[in-house]
């Protein structure tokens, strides 16, 4: 008796499973089209991140923030860590301004008053 419960209940759940595998895949007509998309996204991407990695340009120009190439930025570490306390207070100086918090807006004033 148990095992043909056992076996009824695995027969609905290959059901389920094939019938989930059906109604999931993807249409094949759509397959190239989606493809080609993904392909032209990708390209965007790392054309963006080498652009960001190996140019100049401004990440925050209110905080005064600066992005720079890869090579540069290294050879600023090597130079600015042959004093490593200074260079250390300079990192949390730095690290400080970036994650600085915009200050409150004014509260509204309360109508009774």
């Amino acid at each position: 008796m148990y095992f043909f419960a056992v076996l009824g209940a695995l027969l609905i759940v290959l059901a389920l499973d094939r019938a989930m595998i059906r109604y999931t895949a993807p249409e094949a007509s759509k397959a190239p089209v989606r493809a080609k998309e993904r392909a032209e996204k990708l390209a965007e991407v790392r054309k963006e991140s080498a652009e960001a990695l190996g140019t100049y340009g401004w990440q925050d120009k209110t905080k005064g923030l600066v992005r720079l190439p890869v090579d540069r930025a290294m050879e600023l570490t090597l130079e600015r860590y042959r004093s490593p306390a200074a260079a250390r207070s300079n990192l949390i100086e730095r690290v400080e301004k970036a994650t600085a918090l915009p200050p409150k807006p004014p509260e509204k004033p309360s109508p009774f008053e």
